[in-house]
């Protein structure tokens, strides 16, 4: 991709479909895909001092500390030297996004653009018991609880970027194909997606989205 930038975050709530067109980044333009959930894994795996110390935190099904996830992705992105890279649920909190901004030199990145992937809670909810259909009668529950992490902790993001005017948005409830090339349209320099547009409705068919 012509003028593709170097560090791209990928935002929004709960299946919103970032893994999706994170993979998508990856498998079209060549980025690197940094998810946070795979960075601790792999820490872990390779019995680094890290990793064992974020894997007491996921044992016990705690939140592992700001301090442990920026130090993984801060190593992660250092292996990867200069190769362009979407962090995919990292940042999660304004104090991560800070502390990345914050990290030594040669250590963190700085990000280049920031990609919303926007979609209303109704759909949030209906995309997730639509993917957990029959297995849980609290599914519900669990879909508004993690609505309710994201407002709280997550969605601060938004301001923050967009006062540093990185922010894109994205329409999330527009066919895959249509929110891939706005992505793509966002991370050309001298290009921006065009606006949201809430009346195009959810598509049917082979279209349509299936969020990860």
């Amino acid at each position: 991709m012509a003028g593709m930038v170097a560090t791209v975050v990928m935002l929004g709530p709960p299946a919103s479909g970032k893994g999706t067109q994170a993979a998508r980044l990856r498998e079209g333009s060549g980025y690197e895909v940094l998810s946070t959930g795979e960075v601790l894994r792999g820490a872990r795996a390779a019995g680094t001092e890290l990793g064992s110390r974020a894997g007491r935190y996921m044992d016990r099904g705690e939140l592992v500390p700001d301090e442990l996830v920026v130090a993984a992705i801060e190593d992660a992105l250092q292996g990867l030297g200069e190769r362009p890279t979407v962090l995919d649920g990292f940042p999660r909190t304004v104090a991560q996004a800070r502390a990345l901004g914050d990290a030594p030199a040669g250590r963190g990145r700085r990000v280049d653009a920031v990609i919303l992937i926007d979609i209303p809670d109704d759909e949030v909810v209906r995309r997730i018991l639509m993917r957990h259909q029959g297995r849980s009668d609290d599914t519900l529950e669990t879909a508004r609880e993690r609505l309710r992490a994201y407002h709280g902790q997550t969605e601060p993001l938004i301001a923050y970027y967009e006062e540093r005017a990185l922010l894109r948005r994205v329409d999330g409830g527009r066919a895959m194909t249509s929110v891939e090339h706005d992505i793509a349209a966002a991370l050309t320099a001298g290009t921006h997606p065009p606006p949201a547009r809430r009346g195009d409705g959810h598509p049917s068919g082979p279209d349509r989205y299936t969020p990860l």
